[in-house]
C-alpha cells in the first residue's frame, strides 16, 4: 500500500508539474502580447505625433512662403517707383490686400513672434506704398524684412545660423 500512494504522488505531481508549466506559459505569453502591444502603440503614437508636426510645419511654410511673394510683389512696386519707373499694371491697391490677407495667413498658422514680425513688416511696406516719401524716423523696410526672415526661420526650426548683412 505504500508503494500504490507513492505512484500516485508522483502522477499528481506529473499532473501538477505540466499544470504548473501550461499555466507558466500562458503566462509569459499573455506578458509577450502585452509588451508587443504597447511597444506597437508606443511607435504609433510616436509617429502620428511626428506626423502632425511635419503637418502644421508644412502649413506654416506655406503660409510664410505666401506672405513673402505677396511682399515681394509689394516691394517690387516701390522699388519701381524709386527709380521712377512706370509700375506694373496691376494695381497697388490690390496688392496691398494680397499682402494684409497673406500676413493674416500667418498669424493664423505661426506664433506670435513670427506673426508680430508679419504685422511689422506688412505695416512698413504699406506705410511706404501710401506715402511716396520714406519717413527717416522708422526703420527701413530692409529691417523689418530681416526681423521677418530670421524669425520665419526659427518658426521653420531650420537650424541654421542667423543670415549676415
Amino acid at each position: 500500500m505504500a508503494q500504490q500512494s507513492s505512484t500516485r504522488l508522483y502522477v499528481m505531481d506529473g499532473v501538477t508539474g505540466s499544470t504548473v508549466l501550461a499555466l507558466i506559459g500562458v503566462l509569459l505569453g499573455t506578458a509577450g502580447t502585452l509588451v508587443g502591444q504597447y511597444l506597437a502603440t508606443h511607435v504609433e503614437v510616436q509617429r502620428d505625433r511626428r506626423q502632425r508636426t511635419d503637418t502644421e510645419r508644412a502649413e506654416r511654410k506655406e503660409a510664410i512662403l505666401a506672405f513673402l511673394a505677396a511682399a515681394q510683389r509689394v516691394e517690387l512696386i516701390l522699388d519701381r517707383q524709386e527709380l521712377g519707373l512706370p509700375t506694373t499694371e496691376d494695381p497697388a491697391d490690390e496688392k496691398l490686400h494680397d499682402l494684409w490677407l497673406a500676413k493674416k495667413a500667418v498669424e493664423l498658422t505661426c506664433a506670435h513672434e513670427t506673426a508680430q514680425a508679419a504685422h511689422d513688416y506688412t505695416r512698413a511696406l504699406h506705410t511706404r506704398m501710401r506715402n511716396t516719401a520714406a519717413s527717416e524716423q522708422s526703420p527701413a523696410k530692409r529691417e523689418y524684412r530681416y526681423a521677418f526672415m530670421e524669425v520665419a526661420r526659427n518658426a521653420l526650426e531650420s537650424g541654421r545660423p542667423t543670415i549676415r548683412r
